[in-house]
């Protein structure tokens, strides 16, 4: 438990990283806009933001001046968090692989992701069902039919830091020949608008985490000893898994055991 919590926190700071970076660019965006003709895209890595600004004609006036001294000094700080970025990234894989997940193994789902879920959900063995799971992060669509046509909507309920963490794992396989990837396209050849397909793929890679976090969670209780150092019971067990039962080596022994003669009283 101490383990999810500090996962918990770490990832927290990794966003905050994250926001602050996109409001950074996006005030760098801002700026090489009217700096430069043409202007600049809307996503931008450091290095094209140093390039571009080192190519861009040379201030005239103390406005483009002020504008290019901003920008150089934005560039500086986007370094910084870029920097920033990286250690946290490392540090939740080291305390992701600490864990015992393999959810970085999932396509769709880096250092970042797989400690958000390790953050919220900590124990998974609490969700009785993958469909419980999924009502619980939202991934779960609610009924919207009228009438002979039946719809789903996207549900706004649930723990929207999950839900984006399977949005982002969704849109991340749809790029590439993946799994998920198939699983869209046959919900579009049933009919299915390319919105109502998201929604699908999200359910169905809620169930592949479900699934997978389950796995590592009875991975990691089958290493488990108990008190003593022995292997078997341990003084935690899910309220769904079964009654933890002692190994050979703690239950009693067959055979009788010798007897001491009784003394008789004088």
């Amino acid at each position: 438990m101490i383990l999810t919590v500090v996962v918990r926190l770490l990832v927290d700071r990794r966003d905050e990283l994250g926001r602050t970076r996109t409001d950074i660019v996006s005030r760098i965006h801002h700026l090489l806009l009217e700096l430069i003709p043409g202007g600049a895209k809307k996503f931008l890595t450091r290095g094209q933001a140093s390039y571009l600004l080192r190519t861009a004609p040379p201030p005239a006036g103390i406005v483009a001046r002020t504008r290019h001294d901003l920008a150089r000094e934005l560039i500086e700080e986007l370094t910084t968090i870029d920097a920033k970025i990286r250690a946290a990234d490392k540090q939740l894989r080291q305390l992701v692989t600490e864990h015992g997940s393999t959810l970085t193994s999932l396509h769709g789902i880096g250092p970042s992701g797989a400690a958000r879920l390790i953050g919220d959900i900590a124990d998974i063995r609490r969700f009785r069902t993958p469909a419980h799971f999924a009502s619980w992060n939202g991934a779960a669509p609610l009924e919207a039919s009228s009438g002979d046509q039946r719809r789903h909507r996207l549900s706004r309920a649930g723990n929207r830091r999950i839900n984006r963490v399977l949005h982002i794992m969704a849109i991340v396989q749809l790029r590439r020949d993946t799994p998920g990837r198939a699983y869209y396209r046959r919900r579009l050849a049933e009919g299915k608008t390319t919105m109502e397909a998201l929604r699908a793929l999200k359910r169905h890679l809620s169930d592949v985490v479900y699934k997978r976090m389950l796995h590592d969670a009875k991975t990691r209780g089958a290493g488990e000893t108990g008190p003593g150092g022995h292997t078997g019971a341990t003084l935690q067990s899910s309220a769904d898994g079964p009654i933890p039962t002692a190994v050979s080596s703690d239950k009693s022994q067959p055979g009788s055991a010798t007897k001491k003669p009784k003394t008789k009283s004088p």
